[in-house]
């Protein structure tokens, strides 16, 4: 068993038991299963609406090298420098760098989790520049020592009461302050630190090739502030965040509001063709555009998994899913969780490391009925468990046991070579299978056949 398998195993049992945790999930899935039925509501055909958005989504990944290359060109043209990273590793220099040339004492940035995923924060401290969460959810978990828990809501397992204790520790604001008290603290904090920002960094929700530019959308406007204020902006965005036109965000948008928050459509929704004009007043004076890589193309290589490259990170999926919604963000220890984090995890971390998500699901096919671009997710997962197997990166006793387990199930008469005596005894070889909840049924003596037999 892979270490990583073993946090998972004992950590999601920890968390699944815990009531507290439980309780604050169960209050805010609820608001969110509230607002997105009627978000989905006000379509009147959404079934054509998704069916729409995966043929756009399919054409750009089908056609991946052929839209890079296109707002590559578009982007150039519009002023904005455009950097290719193959992983974390280039990226992060490439952001230490453009620090470095413009000396640069404090980064700003927007939400994404393109970022998290190459723990830009981290890197950028490590070379003096203080790097300054602006979205109220990752502002929490950042002065909070913690990474996002939710690929769409940061600060889902806190409740009001946890966020009011957090900041009257931090920063001595009133015990049991409201939430309205709080954003407007925040709101003031950050107001004056976008104004001293050498720096800001946003990710794409969308790539437009067409256009050479780059969409974004939120609720709080402190992404348009991140890339208006500082005189340079970076973009740092996955290589698949790519759209064909312009006019496809008439869909996208929407649907990514839908099933993200259940808005008809974000609040903010801003495209940043490059840097200001010789005739614009405000706006960056440099912009740069990172195209992440980081192992996406082995996944673009997959015969069957490929289509996860579709995925708009609405977070519909992880809302959706019973495992999810029992063992919490934190327990996948990855930047993606959910349905959608447990098919791309291996392939951006390692399969011998990560391969244990595929098994976190209990093939419901929940996920998929909710994804707005239809990506087929509960049958990804079980093509990763297939190539796990394949790799052989399945652990020997659990092969073994899979081959056990299908010649003793092939035939009933081989079910009943042994009697519940033994079959009790093989059963608890490992008592902690099931964790210390959970316990197997006994055995009885004769099987249901033999008793069957006898009777007859």
């Amino acid at each position: 068993m892979s270490k990583e398998k073993g946090h998972f195993i004992k950590d999601s049992e920890n968390i699944a038991f815990d009531k507290r945790h439980r309780a604050t999930i169960k209050f805010n899935m609820s608001k969110y299963d509230a607002a997105v039925d009627r978000g989905k509501k006000r379509y009147s055909n959404l079934d054509l609406a998704k069916e729409r958005a995966s043929y756009i989504k399919s054409k750009v990944v089908n056609n991946l090298a052929d839209y890079l290359i296109e707002f590559e060109k578009n982007s150039q043209a519009n002023g904005t420098e455009v950097i290719w990273a193959e992983d974390a590793n280039e990226a992060i220099l490439s952001v230490q760098r453009i620090l470095k040339d413009n000396e640069a004492k404090l980064l700003v940035k927007s939400k994404s989790m393109t970022t998290e995923e190459i723990d830009l924060n981290e890197h950028v401290e490590a070379v003096g520049v203080e790097s300054l969460e602006t979205d109220l959810g990752e502002y929490i978990v950042q002065i909070a020592g913690e990474k996002p828990y939710h690929i769409v809501t940061p600060a889902m397992h806190k409740s009001k009461e946890d966020i009011a204790d957090l900041f009257h520790e931090k920063f001595d604001t009133p015990e049991k302050s409201t939430p309205e008290y709080l954003t407007g603290f925040v709101r003031g904090l950050l107001r004056n630190k976008f104004t001293k920002a050498d720096i800001g960094v946003t990710g794409a929700n969308f790539l437009i090739a067409d256009k050479g530019a780059i969409a974004l959308t939120e609720n709080e406007g402190n992404a348009m502030m991140t890339f208006s204020f500082p005189k340079i902006h970076i973009v740092i965005a996955g290589i698949e965040k790519v759209v064909p036109s312009m006019k496809d965000l008439g869909l996208m948008w929407p649907l990514l509001a839908a099933h993200g928050t259940g808005q008809q459509i974000t609040v903010y929704n801003s495209i940043v063709s490059g840097p200001k004009r010789q005739e614009e007043q405000d706006g960056p004076e440099k912009m740069y555009v990172i195209l992440l890589d980081n192992k996406r193309t082995e996944l673009y290589q997959q015969d069957d998994q490929f289509e996860a490259l579709k995925c708009i990170r609405c977070g519909a999926c992880l809302n959706a899913c019973p495992i999810y919604r029992n063992v919490g963000g934190y327990t996948y220890d990855a930047t993606y969780s959910g349905p959608i984090g447990s098919i791309i995890t291996p392939f951006l971390k390692g399969f011998s490391e990560y391969n244990h998500l595929s098994s976190a699901c209990s093939v419901c096919g929940k996920c998929t009925e909710v994804c707005p671009v239809k990506i087929p997710l509960h049958n990804m997962l079980l093509y990763n468990r297939r190539d796990a197997v394949k790799n052989g990166d399945s652990p020997l006793s659990w092969n073994i046991g899979m081959k056990a387990f299908e010649y003793a199930f092939m035939k009933r008469k081989r079910l009943d070579l042994v009697n519940g005596t033994t079959k009790n005894k093989l059963g608890n070889l490992n008592k902690d299978a099931m964790g210390d909840k959970k316990s197997l049924p006994t055995f009885a003596r004769e099987s249901f056949s033999q008793q069957w037999k006898n009777k007859r």
